[in-house]
């Protein structure tokens, strides 16, 4: 009898077999690890105390998770990176994750800046304002604040109660008369010297008390200030103190939950259901609740809290302020390990006032995961009916649109969103300036943006959507032709009707005939949505161009004023409107601006 040939391993033994090879060159020290794919994909990136035992234990594959399993089946080959420290490995690994993205990781998408609010600290009266980005210039930081919609009410309050300027320096400087906010009680007008110097110091003195948690010795300061007007007859300034009580009391009553005793702390739950997850994170400083906003990371199914948990804070804080305390509702991976990096306690409370900060932070949780799986489930059935109507096989995964926008063929801009199962993915998003096509040319503009957006093939859609006729659908297939793309997704343009009213569009296809939908038919209503949010965003592109346009070329002109000194200005200003509304002291604060140089600065706005 002739021998059988003998049976290839399966791909979970050929998957622990290449990691065999790895270990016996591995050192015991800590680093970061990756695992490869046979087509060069990154499917995981690990940190490791020892990469040596760490790996080993990825080649007995039949104790692991499925999703190990799963992920070991796939690797093809492995890479290494050694550091000193576990620390330098975890910093490391999530820079590598955020870059990479690996489907086996946990991910967190969100990676949106907090606001923070500022006090400046560069003006004889400071000015407070929302800020996100560096804080690069001098003053105070207050923060961070969930979201812009977050910091509103504090911002309110502290213009409501001590009367804070919140104009530009430039809009400052030159002011003849109290503008609307001093008039409303919003502002004690310094720009026009109705508060003195020192006086307005108090001012800001007391709203730093305010920002630091220092509410009740604030109150108790402004009564006392109230009793001793109201003791002397002088009954507007008491009624005004009485105010500005009322208003700081009113803060603290709008605090959604206890914060007896916490300071300064982050509030961090999960909730998981039907395999997704979310995580709640309330930002509690000097005593006040700053918001709270909610993230879904995504995982694999199997994959345990704790990993979930430890994954997401330590993506979380590589780009977020650290507070002292992180209190959590369950049990963290790398525990000890993150305590170390983030220099902070962390805690699951039992009982107490934490507690009861833990189960107010789960209850968020659970609703916006209820939210989040209900719109995501309307999303899904909307791109089966998308599905349906097209004559796809599969659900589209990714559909991106495309407009163009110009002022008589100046600016022009190219730009698509793009849209999935998981709604707008606006980090997808791209705009183009146009670089060749001639002024006005649409059809010009939409096939150099078509060959630009797929010149190197990456994240390729299933379904491109022109917001256009037949002309600019012919323009892209055109060059879709060309790079042999065509057949790789659907092509198609959506335009209005004769009248160009909503709801007569019409659906122009490469291989098949046009059509229109009913005007209730919910395809209409989602494809009108998406080309209205490209619309939006091709405008908002456009328009930022112009802006961009628009502040440089006053600048320009001024003479002997070279390229670091206009950067100068206009980071310090904003605009080139603010800088011809400045006055010689406000430009000499600008680094590099001499008295000489803001004299030739303010002579060239005002004399011409």
């Amino acid at each position: 009898m002739e021998n059988m040939p003998e049976k290839p391993p399966n791909p979970l033994e050929k998957g622990a077999n290449t990691i065999r090879e790895y270990v016996t060159t591995l050192a015991d020290a800590p680093g970061v690890y990756r695992m490869v794919s046979e087509g060069g994909e990154i499917l995981y990136i690990g940190k490791a105390r020892s990469l040596k035992k760490r790996v080993t234990s990825y080649t007995r594959p039949a104790q692991l998770p499925h999703r190990l399993q799963r992920m070991i089946a796939l690797t093809h080959s492995m890479e290494f990176i050694r550091t000193h420290t576990e620390v330098e490995a975890l910093l490391l690994e999530m820079n590598m994750i955020k870059t990479h993205q690996p489907r086996f990781n946990v991910l967190l998408k969100d990676d949106k800046s907090f606001p923070y609010l500022f006090l400046t600290g560069d003006h004889d009266y400071p000015q407070i304002l929302s800020h996100r980005g560096a804080k690069k210039r001098k003053g105070d930081y207050f923060g961070p604040f969930a979201s812009g919609g977050s910091i509103i009410p504090t911002l309110i309050t502290l213009q409501k109660v001590f009367k804070l300027r919140n104009c530009t320096d430039s809009f400052f400087a030159a002011r003849k008369r109290p503008c609307l906010q001093y008039h409303i009680k919003r502002c004690t007008a310094p720009c026009v010297g109705l508060v003195s110097k020192d006086e307005y110091a108090e001012q800001v003195k007391e709203a730093k008390k305010f920002l630091q948690g220092k509410t009740q010795a604030l109150q108790a300061d402004l009564s006392k200030q109230m009793q001793f007007a109201s003791d002397n007859q002088d009954f507007e300034t008491a009624a005004e103190l009485r105010d500005r009580i009322k208003a700081l009391s009113a803060v603290q009553t709008t605090q959604d939950i206890s914060l007896q005793g916490v300071e300064d702390a982050d509030i961090i739950t999960l909730v998981r259901r039907e395999g997704r997850s979310c995580i709640q994170v309330f930002f509690i400083r000097a005593g006040h609740n700053y918001g709270n906003r909610a993230f879904f990371p995504r995982h694999q199914d199997d994959e345990e809290n704790s990993v979930i948990l430890g994954n997401f804070m330590a993506q979380f804080y590589v780009r977020a302020e650290k507070p002292p305390r992180i209190i959590v509702s369950e049990a963290v991976e790398d525990h000890q390990l993150l305590e170390e990096w983030l220099n902070a306690d962390i805690s699951i409370p039992q009982r107490g006032v934490m507690k009861r900060l833990v189960d107010f932070g789960i209850k968020n949780a659970e609703d916006a995961l209820r939210r989040n799986m209900a719109e995501k489930a309307s999303e899904q059935a909307l791109l089966e009916k998308v599905r349906v109507f097209l004559g796809l096989d599969d659900l589209p995964q990714r559909i991106e649109v495309y407009d163009n926008s110009h002022s008589a063929g100046t600016n022009m801009v190219g730009a698509f969103i793009a849209a999935g199962p998981e709604g707008l993915n606006k980090k997808a998003y791209r705009k183009f300036n146009i670089k060749t096509a001639d002024k006005s040319d649409d059809y010009g503009m939409m096939r150099e943006v078509i060959e630009r957006r797929f010149k190197n093939q990456e994240d390729m859609p299933d379904i491109v959507v022109l917001d256009g006729g037949v002309g600019q659908l012919n323009a892209a297939k055109e060059v879709l032709l060309e790079m042999g793309l065509l057949d790789h997704f659907l092509l198609m343009a959506i335009s209005k009707g004769p009248d160009r009213n909503a709801g007569r569009e019409w659906f122009h296809f490469t291989d098949r005939e046009a059509v229109q939908l009913p005007v209730s038919d919910a395809v209409l209503h989602y494809f009108q949505r998406l080309r209205d949010e490209a619309h939006r965003f091709a405008i908002g592109s456009h328009r930022a161009r112009r802006q961009k346009t628009s502040i440089t070329s006053s600048i320009d002109e001024i003479p002997d004023i070279g390229p670091k000194r206009k950067k100068a200005l206009l980071a310090y200003f904003g605009s080139a409107k603010d800088v011809s509304r400045a006055g010689v002291v406000d430009l000499m604060r600008v680094e590099g601006i001499s008295k000489t140089t803001a004299e030739k600065i303010y002579n060239f706005y005002n004399e011409n």
